[in-house]
């Protein structure tokens, strides 16, 4: 029996892969957390960050990557939790595969506001994106999803255990699945 995919996105700093470990670490079935940005950082050279313009063909090999990842282990039975930034302009392969599969997708957008997100990037550490001006443009691809919309969840006050707890309800509602 194949697993539910659920890809959690939002802009940098909306708090996917915090929700997305809380969730997969307490969930009641075996389940996978998948971080595309661990994907993007398996590139050691030739790297090019992929809030650029020029990073578009480089870009379009990792998704591949990530989703053939994801396909595997739901095949396998496992529920995976895709945390990354897939806007609606790379959800077509993870569709294709979910067709092709059988799987069941949903898509859940952790949209806080753009203070929030500004404010949670100051303080992170590591390799995670920082820069202000990529933040922004990144919260503004997200800001109008036209038919996606309904996939929203605006999490601008609440905390971690809050934002996981209304992203496990949203993934028991079956809302938020895609069609």
């Amino acid at each position: 029996m194949n697993g539910d995919v659920v890809i959690l996105t939002g802009p940098p700093a909306s708090g996917k892969t915090t929700a997305a470990e809380l969730i997969a670490g307490s969930a009641g079935k075996s389940t996978v957390h998948v971080t595309t940005d661990q994907f993007f950082r398996a590139i050691r050279s030739g790297y090019i960050p992929p809030h650029m313009p020029e990073a578009q063909a480089q870009n379009e090999i990792v998704v591949d990557a990530i989703v053939a990842a994801v396909a595997v282990y739901a095949q396998g039975g496992f529920d995976v939790i895709v945390d990354g930034i897939v806007g609606p302009w790379f959800l077509a392969p993870y569709r294709t595969v979910a067709a092709r599969t059988g799987l069941a997708l949903s898509y859940i957008v952790l949209r806080p506001a753009l203070g929030t997100v500004l404010q949670r990037a100051r303080g992170r550490s590591g390799p995670d994106l920082k820069d202000p001006d990529a933040i922004t443009g990144l919260h503004e691809a997200f800001a109008d999803l036209g038919d996606l919309e309904r996939h929203v969840i605006d999490n601008t006050d609440l905390d971690a255990s809050g934002t996981a707890e209304v992203v496990r309800q949203a993934i028991a509602s079956g809302r938020y699945r895609l069609r």
